[in-house]
């Protein structure tokens, strides 16, 4: 397993700020009050998901075995190569020249497999090496 960017992959250019509203508070899940008040700002996506331009790219899904992550067929992940992966994280991985992206497991320090969220998909155990 290693961090490598395809060469197909386009790194992070920012052709200047993406500001998308978002609404200041919280949202209630239950009944909400007719007097909230509702104040609006404008977010930088950029400030809100990327910590690390260089090491950052965005990568479509294809496939269904991390859909009870939330992660569906189509979705689009931003991917930082700059974090240090930790148990349970969900990571992109190369296996054998294919990327993947799975839960990252380890057991006494060392990487043992990388898990689907789908329990039709089974573990890819990795071996040393």
């Amino acid at each position: 397993m290693n961090s490598v960017i395809p060469p197909s992959a386009t790194l992070y250019e920012s052709s200047g700020p993406l500001s998308l509203p978002i609404v200041e508070g919280t949202v209630w899940a239950g009944f909400p009050s007719p007097a909230a008040d509702f104040a609006v700002k404008r977010h930088d996506l950029n400030d809100l998901l990327i910590t690390h331009p260089a090491a950052t790219f965005f990568w479509r899904v294809r496939g269904t075995s991390m859909i009870e992550a939330g992660i569906d067929d189509g979705d689009m992940l931003v991917v930082n190569r700059a974090l240090t992966p930790r148990p349970g994280d969900v990571v992109v991985a190369e296996v054998d020249g294919e990327f993947t992206v799975k839960y990252f497991c380890l057991k006494d320090g060392r990487v043992v497999s990388l898990r689907a969220a789908n329990p039709t998909f089974p573990p890819i155990i990795l071996k040393s090496g």
